[in-house]
Order: structure tokens, then C-alpha cells, then sequence
């Protein structure tokens, strides 16, 4: 099994601005096809710049956005939810712009938003009415989709499961709105990898290949030959990115409780993981 890696700017730089574009080609000569990039205010991006880098260095874009608690799709406040549309509309705008075709992460609430209960349904229809306005967006802005990150309890109450974010997915009626899974989060919260991989089907749109400590991938518990097998009978055919946090970040680590050092720097962490996760592949 051939895989099409890639590989997340948050391996580098908590915010990612134009000095950071000469990563293109770094991780290009390294032997990935992806660069994905973790957009923090989308309204003050390089986009002209960014999309130029890429094309020099030949290499394709992804991005994921986060939703954050001014701009949360399932707040009590109208204004703060008509935030979290203006945000993922101009993320819309941004992809269309450097060529990217997906926005994956948890964009359907705060990361980090708990509120110590269970989802509400006027939760659900807040999320879904704000992920369906960006949906419409994008497909008038172009081709862009939009991919829900179902990520683990201690970081969200609302969506920790493939099988909830294929379930919002589908309450938006846009065709352009599926999945993405990342294996970090469904080793602790899926009961099968493979069927909530093919549950997905044609929604799974973007995937990360994390390990269970968010270290090198290869060296864990993720069963990933399982996770490779059931992705090619999906006939998924998007990057597998693998995403983790350099040990110094602040925010990021914080909420992620990083707290461990698992390689050097970021660049040994993904280069060994792609080594070790096409070694995998390759018997599959």
C-alpha cells in the first residue's frame, strides 16, 4: 500500500505566518506531498504568499482551523456563534485561495469549551446551522470541504466519536461536509478502528496518523495496519498527516497536556513516523 504523507506545520510553530513558508521545502525534500497548515487568524493570513511557496516547492496544502471560545458554533450567544461563521467562511476563502481542498479539525465547538454535561440539542442545531452556513459558502466559493475532527473527551464534550461527527455531518444536508478522523483520538474513544472507519465511507475526507502519545507514529499502540487496511477498502485516497506539538509550545500544550519530550525536534518526530508508517504499508 502506497501512502500519500503528509505532514502539520504545528510540528514547527504554534502560529503559522509567512517566515514560515521556506517549510514547503524542507518537508517536500523530505518525501511529503502535504504540508497542512494550522490557520490561527484567518483574517491577517498570507495567502498570496503562501499559495506562491507551495507552488515553488510543489508541494499540496491542507489546513485545519480550531474554533475557540469567541468564536464557539454552539454558544448561548447569537454573536458569539455568528463569529464562529465569519471564521470558517474566511478559513473557506483562505483554502480556496492557496489551493487547499479541505478544512479538517474540530471546528464544530471550543476546543477546550467543557461545560460538565452532555450535549443539548439546541447545542447540535447551533453547530449544525453554523457548519451548514460555511458549507453553503464553500460551495459557492468553489470546491472546498469542510472535515469534522471528532477528538477525545478531555478536549471536547460534543463530538468524540466518528460515528457523531458523521451523524452532524449529515444533519447539515451538504454534501460537501464529512469526516476527519484522527487515530490519536479514536484509539481512546472508538471500540472498533475498522468499523468506524468504513462507517465513514465516502465522508471521510482527511485523516491524521498520530500515535497513542502523540509521539513518533510506529512506536505505540495504534493498530495501524488495521487503520491501513480499512482506509484503502474505504477507498480513501487524501494525505495521512501526521500531526503532534513541539514540547515548547505554550497554548497548545496546555490543552493537549503535552508534557513529554518524544524526539529531538518536530522534524525527527515526522520523518521517523513517515519512515516507520511506509515500512507498515508496505506489507499491507
Amino acid at each position: 500500500m502506497q501512502l500519500k504523507m503528509g505532514v502539520s506545520s504545528l510540528l514547527w510553530t504554534e502560529r503559522f505566518g509567512a517566515g514560515d513558508v521556506g517549510l514547503f521545502q524542507k518537508v517536500r525534500k523530505a518525501g511529503f506531498k502535504v504540508f497542512e497548515i494550522c490557520v490561527a487568524d484567518p483574517f491577517d493570513f498570507p495567502v498570496e504568499t503562501v499559495r506562491k511557496a507551495a507552488e515553488d516547492a510543489g508541494i499540496g496544502l491542507t489546513t485545519i482551523s480550531v474554533a475557540a471560545n469567541d468564536r464557539n458554533p454552539v454558544s448561548p450567544d447569537a454573536a458569539c456563534r455568528q463569529r464562529a461563521v465569519d471564521f470558517l467562511k474566511q478559513m473557506v476563502d483562505i483554502n480556496m485561495g492557496i489551493g487547499s481542498p479541505v478544512i479538517g479539525g474540530p471546528n464544530y465547538a471550543a476546543w477546550g469549551y467543557i461545560t460538565g454535561k452532555a450535549r443539548t440539542p439546541d447545542e447540535w442545531n447551533w453547530a449544525t446551522d453554523t457548519i451548514r452556513q460555511a458549507a453553503e459558502h464553500a460551495m459557492q466559493a468553489g470546491k472546498v470541504r469542510i472535515a469534522l475532527e471528532p477528538i477525545n473527551r478531555f478536549e471536547t464534550y460534543f463530538i468524540n466519536t466518528a460515528a457523531d461527527a458523521l451523524a452532524l455531518a449529515e444533519a447539515t444536508g451538504m454534501d460537501n461536509v464529512g469526516v476527519h478522523l484522527d487515530t490519536f483520538h479514536m484509539i481512546r474513544e472508538e471500540t472498533n478502528i475498522a468499523a468506524a472507519v468504513k462507517a465513514c465511507g465516502k465522508r471521510l475526507f482527511y485523516c491524521h496518523v498520530c500515535e497513542n502519545t502523540r509521539g513518533i507514529p510506529g512506536t505505540g499502540l495504534v493498530p495501524w495496519k488495521v487503520f491501513f487496511r480499512a482506509i484503502k477498502k474505504a477507498g480513501y485516497k487524501g494525505p495521512l498527516t501526521i500531526e503532534s506539538f513541539d514540547p515548547n509550545f505554550e497554548e497548545i500544550n496546555r490543552t493537549c497536556a503535552i508534557w513529554r519530550k518524544f524526539a529531538e525536534n518536530g522534524e525527527q518526530l515526522a520523518t521517523q513516523g513517515m519512515k516507520n508508517l511506509k515500512a507498515i504499508a508496505a506489507k499491507i
